[in-house]
């Protein structure tokens, strides 16, 4: 059985952990994985670019000059895309094209990344953050007594966890989230993944939906 190392917030060892064989060993599946990359990464990114047609100008809809006898070509309002402060024939609409990845697929890529950090070693279970208190310091004290001083690390704090939240959400190489909103990209990209026993029972719960 997969096991992981267990520390309090001094850095010394408690023990072990043993990590639930279905979400830390299960069959990692790269295609899965770099499938559901590409669609949280293409979600992310939204069509700013927009500009307006000459239906979408303001103006007055008259008629410039009368169509005969001017010796001009014919024109209708000054909203043209020929003229000055007219509408752009085919512009671009600002439209935001989202990917989706099928229900099924979803939790099997999230566990495909799980595992893949588990059999990397880079998941630790820490306790003690309730006692943490709300200074930067702090934090960066509990980093190096873990070894994680120089490295990147995802800490999935639990609710109690409020102060801890607070002294470790300055410091650049970590990053704070809600174990209800993990994804694959955030797993992979997340450096060392820190859970605490109330976010990894969170983590079990989010799987039995």
């Amino acid at each position: 059985m997969l096991k992981t190392d267990l520390y309090n917030i001094k850095g010394e060892k408690e023990g072990k952990v043993t990590l639930s064989k279905e979400i830390f060993e299960a069959k990692i599946n790269k295609p899965l994985l770099s499938q559901a990359v590409r669609v949280y990464l293409a979600n992310q990114r939204t069509a700013r670019a927009k500009a307006k047609t000459r239906a979408e100008v303001r103006g007055s809809n008259r008629k410039i000059y009368r169509q005969k006898g001017t010796g001009n070509a014919r024109h209708s309002d000054n909203k043209a895309p020929i003229f000055v402060g007219g509408g752009k024939a085919h512009p671009p609409k600002g439209i935001n094209r989202r990917l989706s990845l099928p229900k099924k697929m979803k939790p099997l890529a999230l566990k495909s990344a799980l595992s893949t950090k588990a059999q990397d070693k880079q998941v630790l279970m820490v306790t003690g953050f309730k006692e943490v208190k709300p200074k930067t310091k702090k934090a960066n004290q509990i980093l190096n007594k873990l070894g994680l001083k120089t490295k990147r690390v995802t800490i999935y704090l639990g609710e109690k966890d409020k102060k801890a939240a607070l002294a470790f959400r300055n410091i650049p190489t970590v990053s704070l989230a809600n174990v209800l909103g993990i994804n694959p990209y955030q797993v992979l990209n997340g450096g060392i993944l820190v859970f605490t026993k109330e976010s990894l029972k969170k983590l079990k719960s989010k799987f039995k939906k």
